[in-house]
């Protein structure tokens, strides 16, 4: 364990699309700065993601100062989006959104440009939501949850750590199954935020708290998998892997896991290459 770091860092601004990988992160109590503030609803106020629209992959986000977002996708000119509203000057108008179980206000996009950009390409009626209050607005599931805690529009938790070698694990049962010719998966059909490198293959799933850089993290529960894993993250096709070998070799109480999830103790700055040490 004495080996183990932080191999990279990945933030997705905005749910469901393709993110950044930046050398450095600032962890807050609900994850990640800028990670998962924005994300897509229909006209229900039901989260789009790419569970039913795998060509959101096909969009991608960067970070503008002050919390707002940079749209690029193919066919379309891109588009900065500023925050709902300025720090400092009140609060914003908020509408109900739902996330699978939560429900929860979000603020809308000011500029209807926003919404018309993320409607052309999925090719359907969404809009563009942010969440301006990450410290009250939704809290983690209160199964697995500890009081206080609380997630943006992440699926559950904070953060989602994978490891290097669990995938080769994986990727190796993928090449002596029958589909063979899909493999092997890289990691980031599995969106996590920090991916570890040095440790052995499922380790991971013995750990309850550990340390990265000047972070704390407690493990929350395994991460079930969902078909978002069988989407290519380049070409929004999909496969049968890596659910396929999941079920088979990696069933855990009635759920297809890969990976963990964590919920910050500590904050602080997370770098690439800083060591990961396992407290319990």
């Amino acid at each position: 364990m004495g080996n183990t770091r932080l191999l990279s860092i990945h933030v997705h601004p905005v749910k469901a699309l393709t993110g950044l990988a930046p050398g450095e992160a600032v962890v807050e109590p609900w994850g990640l700065a800028g990670d998962r503030r924005w994300m897509l609803v229909d006209a229900w106020g039901k989260v789009v993601t790419q569970r039913q629209q795998p060509r959101l992959t096909l969009a991608a986000a960067e970070l503008v100062p002050g919390g707002g977002v940079r749209l690029s996708a193919p066919g379309l000119e891109p588009l900065t989006v500023a925050p709902p509203r300025p720090a400092g000057s009140g609060p914003a108008a908020t509408v109900p959104v739902q996330i699978f179980r939560d429900k929860l206000e979000a603020v809308p996009a000011e500029d209807p440009a926003a919404h018309a950009w993320c409607s052309a390409h999925v090719g359907a009626d969404v809009r563009l939501v942010y969440l301006d209050e990450p410290a009250t607005r939704r809290a983690v599931d209160p199964e697995f949850a500890l009081p206080g805690e609380t997630v943006t529009f992440a699926d559950g938790y904070p953060l989602l750590l994978t490891s290097t070698a669990s995938l080769e694990a994986l990727n190796s049962l993928i090449a002596h199954g029958p589909h063979a010719a899909e493999g092997p998966l890289p990691m980031d059909r599995f969106r996590p935020n920090l991916v570890v490198t040095g440790s052995e293959a499922w380790a991971e799933d013995g750990w309850t708290r550990l340390a990265v850089g000047e972070a704390v993290f407690r493990v929350a529960k395994p991460c079930g998998r969902c078909v978002v894993t069988t989407t290519d993250q380049v070409t929004a096709t999909r496969g049968k892997e890596p659910l396929y070998s999941l079920g088979r070799h990696r069933l855990i109480e009635g759920r297809l896991v890969f990976g963990q999830n964590l919920v910050p103790v500590a904050a602080g700055t997370v770098r690439v290459g800083d060591p990961v040490r396992v407290l319990e």
